[in-house]
């Protein structure tokens, strides 16, 4: 039967998608990584019933991710015989896997073990000294991991590079679990999809019940909001007219939500919690109770308690489904859990941030006075050597000045607590304001400045002093990135209800590739014309938060070595 999933080039576009945002993550943090990389494979994987062609194009991604040579994914047929499923780049083309040049020793020790097993150097690794599998095909770097279902081993995931030692290391098991355990979930619904016969019918609806259940859950990441769908999904599938939902933290403590349709409310000591989840299997109760434990991997991560209070006991086929959708709910559990360490983390290295940046005012401003006396002579005069350190000095704190500006700026923003003073503003005025701070350089560079803004544009609701720092920055690109002798234009205008403000320039220009990423954070391009300008790469992040927090836009049109323009608009205020 063939289940309706994503067109071919739309999954291969998903997962570019997702190659993309693990790079960009991995410049910032492996944990960051590891919950960009969990939520796509989450998406992909869900978005198919029909697993062929989403797994070898999967396979084919986890091995440009972690630098594997060649990969395959295997599972344990009806009779115990471990078949390929989705391979990459060998040679033979049998779906026998005791035919595959792999090592079955590494293979065998993971499915037996239950556990990830990774090898750096397997020529001189002791574990498979002698082992022919190993010696015989010249395997050098190898990581596998098992595929597991409720505990129960159905396969493996196999990756290994024959002429590279030291490609994989623990930093990639995190991604390999987080694909074996989605792979594993997917492929118990391919096989539930395929059963026939009166089970069939009852599997689909199963099915179809889990995969609504993926999408609403993997929809969010909000911690909360997962754990009330997951208890309000249970409750729907299975009938119950009470439930709990019971986390455990990281810290052993124990977090209970409380849903239930009638009066009172339901609660679980922690005593019977921890009682119940030792079984590690769905338990049915006397009186219409059952007890599921909701696992993450080899973990026990909560429980649910579901009661019908006297509409009846649950059947055993409504236990084994509600253990199944709770191994769904764990994954999106745990993402949502590692998304709330990831965002307090940031939160807590914004707020370091702001403090630092504060602390630094103080002593800069103190080193500008002192040097601006010095310069000026007010505390006798320089010879043309020390004059020259001390306006070095001057320049490079400027350049600090300007950094812990957009620092703090940028974790304000972050945090929500960039305050503006919106009200009436005129572009025009903000436009005087930057070329105050601008126009010096501009001239000193020959460069040849144009303004076309009309007198009778409307004043726009905005906060005057940022509109000027957008306006800073952007003419501030222009400068930096503009030839002397080159032009650089400022044009206004309004149309519908909003003054536009385009900022052009005949400069470097930038690639398209780099236009793409041209907002992020911390983003600098590669491009040697660029990196030999100083900067920290927060500026266009910041103008691009300033536009949008004031009711804009602002998109970027360039063409290598012909120039780049900026434009944004701003709302023009109510009434005007």
């Amino acid at each position: 039967m063939q289940s309706p999933g994503l067109p071919p080039e739309q999954l291969v576009a998903r997962i570019q998608e997702w190659q993309r945002l693990v790079g960009e993550m991995a410049h910032g943090s492996a944990q960051g990584a590891e919950l960009a990389t969990l939520y796509e494979i989450s998406q992909v994987l869900n978005s198919s019933l029909d697993l062929s062609e989403t797994l070898e194009v999967v396979m084919d991604s986890l091995i440009h991710l972690t630098g594997a040579e060649r990969g395959c994914l295997m599972l344990l047929d009806e009779e115990g015989k471990l078949g390929i499923r989705a391979a990459q780049n060998f040679d033979q083309q049998s779906v026998d896997a005791s035919d595959m040049e792999l090592s079955h020793t590494v293979v065998q020790e993971a499915m037996e073990k239950g556990e990830p097993v990774l090898t750096t150097n397997a020529q001189r690794d002791p574990r498979f000294s002698g082992q022919e599998s190993v010696i015989g095909y010249q395997l050098r770097s190898i990581v596998c991991v098992p595929l597991l279902v409720r505990g129960r081993t159905i396969g493996a995931l196999y990756l290994d590079n024959r002429i590279r030692e030291g490609v994989f290391s623990e930093r990639d098991l995190p991604v390999l679990r987080a694909f074996a355990n989605q792979a594993a979930t997917a492929i118990e619904n391919a096989r539930l999809y395929t059963m026939t016969d009166q089970a069939l019918a009852a599997r689909v609806e199963e099915l179809t019940i889990l995969q609504e259940v993926d999408r609403e859950l993997n929809a969010s990441l909000d911690f909360e909001k997962v754990l009330d769908l997951t208890l309000s999904w249970a409750m729907r599938a299975t009938g119950a007219k009470e439930g709990v939902l019971s986390i455990l933290d990281n810290e052993g403590a124990v977090r209970t939500i409380s849903c239930t349709d009638g009066g009172g409310s339901v609660t679980l000591g922690a005593d019977a919690l921890r009682e119940a989840m030792a079984s590690r299997e769905p338990v049915l109760v006397d009186d219409g109770r059952m007890l599921v434990p909701i696992r993450f991997e080899d973990r026990v991560v909560g429980l649910l308690d579901l009661r019908r209070n006297g509409g009846g006991t649950f059947r055993p086929d409504q236990a084994e489904f509600a253990g199944r959708l709770a191994d769904h709910a764990a994954v999106a559990i745990e993402n949502a859990r590692l998304y709330e360490k990831v965002r307090q983390a940031n939160l807590a290295k914004s707020e370091f941030v702001s403090v630092v940046s504060h602390e630094l005012r103080t002593p800069m401003t103190s080193i500008r006075g002192y040097a601006d006396l010095l310069v000026k002579g007010l505390v006798g005069p320089l010879t043309p050597q020390q004059e020259e350190f001390i306006r070095t000095i001057l320049s490079n704190v400027e350049r600090m000045q300007v950094l812990v500006s957009d620092l703090r700026d940028i974790s304000r923003i972050e945090t929500g607590q960039l305050r503006l003073e919106m009200g009436l503003a005129r572009l025009a005025d903000a436009l005087e304001s930057a070329l105050e701070t601008m126009q010096a350089q501009i001239e000193a560079r020959s460069q040849q400045l144009s303004l076309e803004v009309p007198g009778d544009l409307p004043p726009v609701y905005a906060d005057p002093a940022r509109l000027a720092q957008i306006l800073i920055n952007l003419i501030s690109n222009a400068y930096k990135y503009t030839p002397e002798g080159g032009r650089i234009r400022v044009r206004a205008w309004q149309e519908g209800g909003y003054v536009y403000c385009a900022v052009s320039d005949t400069g470097i220009g930038i690639s398209p590739e780099d236009q793409a990423r041209l907002f992020t954070k911390f983003f600098r391009s590669e491009d040697p014309a660029v990196r030999e300008m100083s900067g920290t790469g927060l500026g266009l992040c910041i103008v691009k938060s300033l536009v949008e927090l004031q009711g804009g836009e602002i998109e970027v049109e360039s063409q290598l070595g012909k120039g780049t323009t900026f434009t944004f608009s701003i709302p023009i205020a109510v009434g005007e």
